[in-house]
């Protein structure tokens, strides 16, 4: 059963930033846009499991700092290759400036 887990302050992440949040025996990168949303993905690019959360960020994708593969933050899915496989995307809330996923 999934469940609400407070994952940061809103304010650990700048505009167009990420940052990696381990739950767990899991890691997902929390990425705030260009529009002040919050997005939460899979940690690991699904091309080489690389880490996403030293990738760049751009509105709301997120660039694999291996292999460039770009992925769309909002939906998961993948935009260039060689990544072919899209990310796992999870629900986000902002409540009393903390970023709350549903895992």
């Amino acid at each position: 059963m999934a469940e609400w887990i407070d994952a940061c302050a809103a304010t650990d992440i700048a505009e167009e930033d990420v940052i990696r949040f381990d739950h767990g025996d899991r890691t997902f990168i929390i990425v705030r846009d260009h529009e002040d949303n919050y997005y939460c993905t899979d940690g690991l690019c699904t091309h080489e499991d690389v880490h996403l959360c030293e990738g760049l960020v751009v509105e709301a994708t997120i660039e694999c700092p291996k292999h460039s593969s770009i992925f769309d933050v909002s939906t998961g899915e993948v935009e260039t290759p060689p990544a072919c496989e899209n990310l796992h995307t999870y629900k986000t809330k902002v409540e009393a400036g903390r970023v709350f996923v549903e895992i």
